[in-house]
């Protein structure tokens, strides 16, 4: 299948197929016209790529385990726990600012009501 087409049933735009297929998270082979054709597997990859990308996970990071997993389930590609753990470790962090920043927030808000 063309680009265009893996674009519209996947709802991913073409630049972005480009995209992971210069991180290597994607293949096409090259028609003798120079078009690229994906495999019919393209578009469950690519619909893998973008659940990734949803839960916060780089396109780097997708890259280093992403052909364990659309070859094993999940559970089998030990590349993938560490990446789950520095992004939840990642979240809990910002959360924490965030929160930090909140409790700031409503200590200033106090502060100004009772002044008035």
């Amino acid at each position: 299948m063309r680009i265009g087409e893996l674009a519209a049933r996947t709802g991913v735009s073409v630049r972005s197929l480009r995209y992971y297929e210069e991180m290597k998270l994607l293949s096409s082979v090259r028609a003798d016209n120079g078009y690229r054709d994906y495999s019919p597997l393209a578009e469950e990859q690519v619909k893998t790529i973008q659940l990734y990308l949803a839960l916060g996970i780089s396109t780097e990071q997708i890259a280093g385990f992403l052909n364990c997993v659309l070859i094993n389930e999940e559970a089998f590609c030990e590349q993938v726990l560490p990446v789950y753990e520095s992004k939840l470790k990642e979240i809990d962090d910002r959360i924490h600012q965030l929160s930090e920043i909140r409790s700031n927030l409503l200590d200033r808000i106090r502060s100004i009501r009772e002044r008035r």
